[in-house]
């Protein structure tokens, strides 16, 4: 079954989020997932949205897991942490 990691971020360091974004997706296709959203123009269309929204899609759940834990992913990670706030979840699809 497919899952995705839905992100809602807000940049707080343009600069220094670019390092971490720029390698976001060679790390995830090495691991199964593709890039269905990464930043783009929104409509917010009801609440308050974030800067920008991420959506990756995983063959799985245990597969979107182990690209998060990853040594390649954690290596990059605090950069994302301190240079922006974010809420990030794994769904599974249907």
């Amino acid at each position: 079954m497919p899952a995705y990691i839905i992100a809602r971020i807000n940049v707080t360091d343009a600069d220094d989020y670019m390092t971490y974004a720029s390698q976001t997706v060679a790390l995830a296709e090495q691991a199964g997932g593709r890039f269905l959203v990464k930043g783009g123009a929104q409509s917010i269309v009801e609440g308050q949205g974030p800067d920008r929204h991420v959506l990756i899609e995983f063959p799985s759940r245990e597969q979107a897991l182990a690209w998060y834990n990853s040594p390649e992913y954690r290596k990059i990670l605090p950069v994302a942490l301190r240079s922006s706030e974010r809420d990030l979840v794994i769904v599974e699809g249907i």
